[in-house]
């Protein structure tokens, strides 16, 4: 498809309520950035809502609900209020429909890897026809939507690192360095090394040490009690919260690589030690579902800061998140293993199977120093051999085999719904784990775990019938892991 038949062919969201959005943009509500992006006609330039410049009359502005769709009609990004850098949309999140799964799947990589027709192939529909719903539903297609993606990441790490140009190229999912040129001149109407003269890299380009990263956050945003929630919960080798940081290896689809994340109340400092810049974006795209950092807390306050009973928690910790995870299979096995046991025995458990069947992984950062065991490693492990009761690790053999064979999808690939029947299907594996799993490595933004027993503490302290919290809960949709959440941080000690 050639440029201009591209333009013709994206158009402002439909979905978007434009005197809604002209009133956020008027206001310079940051709490929109990233969820919309704003076109002005006259200058070719697109902003995101809260960019200070002198606001455009209505009559000259378009909106679009990516960046990508911006792009295609036409526009190049504002160089003052940089709207590539905004945290991500939480629709993806919230939606479990293709567009969701698809979105999820292009800010990981999987383009760049697999190209469309193995993304298409992930979600289980043609080229075409994904093409045709994404163009419907956020004004791009897949190539479009991994280039947005691909020219988010070179700018970035041009303008904030001092890694060559040529490197960077690679590192942001480019196939060459003149369409990196190419990309870079056209979104941003500078090349490269302009943004460099513009940023703050210094030094010889070199990517020795780590890749230091800011990673961009919707506030109010709480990481201290991200950093509650990991830390009794951290696998020694695999991960450490030390003085405020996170850190933890990682398995990439290149290679291997350990970051460290620093969170704070407007950002995430994340230091990456990669073995394959290939890999800088997926690495990105799994520290951000981590720390939830494209979660809407101000739609989370609103569905709940109200609420009789969750009011009063969800208004002193506005910026609660909940915890995702960088590994399906690694967050999958682990909820296995703390099955009706403490958080402090499962984390025993599973350092006893980092120490036995993890991977060694080259590490600048104390104490971590292995990855987590494969699924495929634990599916050929003997179940009796296993430091558990006998039914939970031939539990954790079948769910692993099932997950090495792609019975089970824990990529964000699959239909939520699909894969908690997939998980129930499988022999000791319950509701309570299937609806951790789906909240964690799916980031299913709607679970609520009733049978728990912190929700069980908290109901206590609410003054909630334990048999009554599903009927409860209905009311809190679709924010119930959030509500989950808050109700565990209640009865923290």
């Amino acid at each position: 498809m050639t440029t201009t038949t591209a333009r013709h062919l994206a158009h402002p969201s439909p979905t978007l309520d434009t005197e809604r959005c002209y009133r956020a943009v008027r206001s310079r509500d940051r709490r929109f950035d990233g969820m919309f992006y704003t076109a002005v006609t006259t200058t070719r330039i697109y902003c995101r809502p809260s960019c200070p410049a002198v606001t455009p009359k209505q009559s000259n502005v378009e909106f679009y609900v990516t960046a990508a769709a911006a792009q295609t009609a036409g526009f190049r990004a504002c160089r003052r209020c940089l709207p590539d850098a905004t945290p991500g949309s939480p629709e993806w999140d919230v939606r479990a429909d293709v567009v969701g799964r698809a979105m999820r799947l292009i800010n990981d990589g999987v383009v760049e890897r697999e190209g469309v027709e193995g993304l298409a192939a992930r979600l289980g529909y043609t080229s075409r026809h994904l093409g045709r719903v994404l163009g419907q539903e956020v004004g791009a297609g897949p190539l479009a939507l991994a280039r947005a993606r691909r020219a988010q990441t070179a700018r970035v790490l041009v303008e904030t690192t001092p890694m060559s140009l040529a490197e960077i190229a690679f590192a942001s999912g480019f196939s060459s360095v003149r369409q990196f040129n190419d990309t870079v001149r056209e979104v941003y109407a500078a090349t490269p090394s302009q943004l460099r003269n513009g940023g703050r890299a210094s030094g010889p380009p070199t990517h020795a040490g780590p890749v230091q990263l800011r990673l961009a956050v919707r506030e109010p945003f709480d990481g201290g009690a991200l950093l509650d929630f990991l830390a009794p919960r951290a696998v020694p080798a695999v991960e450490d919260v030390c003085d405020g940081v996170y850190s933890r290896a990682l398995r990439l689809p290149h290679g291997a690589a350990v970051v460290s994340l620093e969170p704070s109340p407007t950002m995430v400092d994340a230091r990456l030690w990669i073995s394959d810049l290939r890999d800088v974006t997926a690495a990105v795209a799994r520290c951000r579902r981590l720390f939830d950092l494209d979660a809407d807390p101000q739609a989370v306050s609103t569905a709940l800061g109200d609420d009789p009973l969750l009011g009063a928690l969800v208004r002193a910790r506005p910026g609660l998140r909940v915890p995702g995870h960088v590994d399906g299979a690694e967050l999958a096995a682990r909820a296995v293993l703390g099955q009706q046991i403490s958080v402090a025995q499962a984390r025993v458990l599973a350092a006893r199977l980092v120490e036995e069947h993890g991977e060694p992984v080259e590490s600048s950062v104390p104490g971590v120093d292995r990855l987590f065991p494969t699924a495929q490693r634990l599916a050929d492990v003997d179940p009796a051999t296993l430091p558990m009761p006998r039914s939970r690790g031939r539990a954790l053999v079948r769910l692993c085999d099932a997950l090495a064979s792609g019975g089970i999808a824990l990529d964000g690939s699959a239909d939520r719904a699909d894969v908690r029947a997939a998980l129930l299907a499988v022999p000791g594996i319950g509701p309570w784990t299937a609806g951790y799993i789906a909240m964690r490595a799916l980031g299913d933004t709607d679970v609520m775990l009733a049978t728990d027993v912190g929700v069980r503490h908290a109901c206590d302290r609410l003054s909630i019938d334990p048999g009554d919290v599903d009927d409860t809960a209905r009311r809190w949709r679709p924010w119930r892991s959030y509500a989950l959440m808050h109700m565990w941080t209640s009865v923290q000690p």
